[in-house]
């Protein structure tokens, strides 16, 4: 197929940023250049949780389970790397080689290891997902999102804390809401109902199938998926 005037325009007039900032794609619009971000594909997919058995099944570690799940449909192994501060694997996503890491410094040093990972592996935070488990979403939801604040999750306050911002991709796994800020520790340090536990896994699948489209670079196409109601 015969490239249009549109792809051979954004083909030469694609620049990178220096490392730390998203690229930008430069076309033209009525005699003037206007800028465009344009979203990179992942190579770096990292699960927030607390390591140990007592944690395994805390709603906490909502992005173990992800990246767990992940890990197995893929055959992957995990790896214990001391210089990363955690587990990792790799594994084929869309025909594309990509790092996954599971930090071991507990959630509210995550940062320590994700950060470690991108400068070994030379990934740039554009180009890395953070899977967590998100208070303010139901269970049985999950939802796409770049960019951002913290939200109260230590896991990405400890990243942003390092990275000095907040443009990497997050997954944000639904665990619900206790009702009241007194009850948040012991609500996200225990275990989901049995019902609230399917949801939840049913959220991860859903996830996993738009990886792909994710990894590509495709998120627009991802999130229209994984956030339409099915």
């Amino acid at each position: 197929m015969r490239p249009t005037k549109k792809h051979r325009l954004q083909s030469k007039y694609l620049r990178r940023l220096p490392p730390g900032q998203a690229p930008f794609l430069y076309v033209p619009a009525q005699g003037r250049y206007r800028r465009r971000r344009v979203m990179t594909g992942l190579r770096l997919i990292v699960g927030l949780g607390n390591p140990g058995p007592e944690h395994a099944q805390t709603r906490h570690n909502a992005g173990f389970r992800f990246i767990d799940a992940l890990a197995a449909q893929a055959g992957a192994r995990w790896n214990v790397d001391s210089k990363l501060f955690g587990e990792t694997a790799k594994v084929d996503i869309a025909g594309q080689p990509v790092w996954l890491l599971k930090p071991a410094t507990f959630m509210n040093l995550s940062g320590k290891s994700v950060t470690a990972a991108q400068r070994f592996w030379k990934i740039e935070p554009e180009e890395t997902l953070l899977a967590h488990d998100e208070l303010d979403l139901p269970p049985g939801v999950a939802r796409l999102k770049f960019d951002g604040g913290h939200g109260g999750q230590n896991g990405l306050r400890d990243t942003i804390r390092l990275l000095g911002h907040g443009r990497f991709h997050r997954l944000r796994i639904g665990i619900g809401h206790p009702g009241h800020k007194d009850r948040v520790v012991p609500w996200v340090l225990g275990r989901a109902g049995k019902d609230d536990d399917v949801l939840i896994g049913r959220a991860v699948d859903d996830a996993i199938d738009v990886l792909p489209l994710a990894v590509k670079g495709d998120f627009s196409e991802a999130m229209k998926r994984l956030h339409t109601p099915k």
